[in-house]
């Protein structure tokens, strides 16, 4: 039997996969920024006219679409990097071999 924690069972391993998590993070505030300024750009010239209330809204409505994307996609990524992905497959199919389906 493996001793060896794997992935982010391995306390080493895992601070090093979220603190780069993290910084990708960090970096993708520019691009979410920018998205949003993009948008109230496109709005002030090619829209009737921009309310403040309008302008928050858009502003961080499209800011936070771009965030959370790339949260979600570096969650996907950290996952299949660390080879959680594999443990939870190998555990899922050892349940289903254990149960004979």
């Amino acid at each position: 039997m493996n001793d060896q924690p794997s992935g982010l069972d391995d306390p080493d391993y895992a601070r090093f996969a979220w603190r780069r998590y993290r910084r990708i993070l960090a970096w993708m505030i520019l691009p979410s920024i920018g998205a949003a300024g993009i948008a109230l750009g496109w709005m002030h010239w090619f829209g009737n006219g921009l309310t403040l209330p309008l302008a928050l809204a858009l502003a961080f409505g499209v800011g936070l679409t771009i965030f959370t994307s790339a949260a979600l996609m570096g969650l996907i990524f950290l996952s299949s990097g660390t080879g959680h992905d594999e443990d939870a497959d190998r555990a899922s199919r050892e349940i289903f071999e254990s149960r004979g389906d």
